[in-house]
């Protein structure tokens, strides 16, 4: 059967190691039994292996050619291969509103927008798995005070306690990238609600991050007009940290105060 050959505007990186496969798809059992999603099966290297596990598995599949190779090669799959861009779709729709696992070996270039996707839909995705590249993996997991802590592991941890499994050479990959990979796992924490306007949280977060060398007392005047503050509204202690500094519950505690001056929908 003919190959698929790799599309570098889709940031196609196809996975040549069986026994790396074999590990990413066993990654999903965390959540067992609940039907799993793939994202970018390419020609069904991981995809093989996730249909050993007994579960309802759909893949989706931007590329036509690598859509038309999946339903020669696993024509048992044919009714479960959408060809379809993930980020534009409602997943809602996928297993009639039921909870899945997410996986794949991700397209690095879109990494973060499927994870931020990932979080729109928290509640019907309890654990997401997959192959990113190295430096993204990193900041996903990076805890406060840290060069790596950023927006990405604000936004993940807040919601999802994440593992970063293992380093995956470049070497494996037709072709091969120019970064090393990684293995990492999300799983849903125990926290339903923030305790704060979500959405500002978002907004503030992603603002105090574009400036992260500033303490917050300068950065956050970008979304507070000067008269909007109350006196001494910038000398919190929060306000003279930096934002690798801000633990998620600081954050928090951040949004709250913004908020507690009258702003609940700030854009920057």
């Amino acid at each position: 059967m003919k190959q698929v050959r790799p599309k570098k505007n889709l940031g196609q990186h196809f996975l040549t190691d069986l026994t790396i496969a074999r590990r990413i798809a066993d990654t999903v059992d965390t959540c067992p039994e609940i039907p799993v999603l793939e994202v970018g099966p390419g020609m069904g290297v991981l995809t093989q292996y996730l249909m050993t596990k007994n579960r309802m598995l759909k893949v989706v599949e931007i590329d036509s050619e690598s859509v038309e190779y999946l339903n020669k090669a696993y024509p048992q799959l044919t009714e479960s291969i959408i060809s379809d861009d993930f980020l534009r779709m409602d997943l809602n729709a996928l297993f009639d509103g039921k909870p899945f696992v997410l996986t794949g070996n991700y397209p690095y270039d879109i990494s973060s927008q499927i994870f931020f996707k990932m979080l729109d839909y928290k509640n019907l995705i309890p654990c997401c798995t997959g192959m990113i590249q190295r430096e993204v993996a990193q900041r996903i997991a990076s805890q406060p005070g840290t060069k790596a802590y950023g927006i990405l592991s604000v936004m993940i941890q807040a919601w999802y306690d994440v593992e970063y499994l293992f380093t995956v050479d470049e070497n494996v990959f037709n072709p091969p990238p120019k970064v090393k990979s990684a293995v990492i796992r999300m799983t849903r924490n125990s926290v339903d609600d923030l305790g704060c306007n979500e959405q500002l949280f978002r907004t503030i977060v992603k603002t105090v991050f574009n400036q992260r060398r500033k303490m917050l007392r300068v950065s956050l005047r970008q979304l507070i007009p000067a008269d909007a503050a109350p006196e001494g509204f910038f000398d919190h202690e929060l306000m003279t940290m930096r934002p690798e500094q801000l633990t998620i519950p600081q954050f928090v505690e951040l949004t709250n105060l913004v908020e507690s001056i009258g702003l609940s929908s700030c854009h920057p």
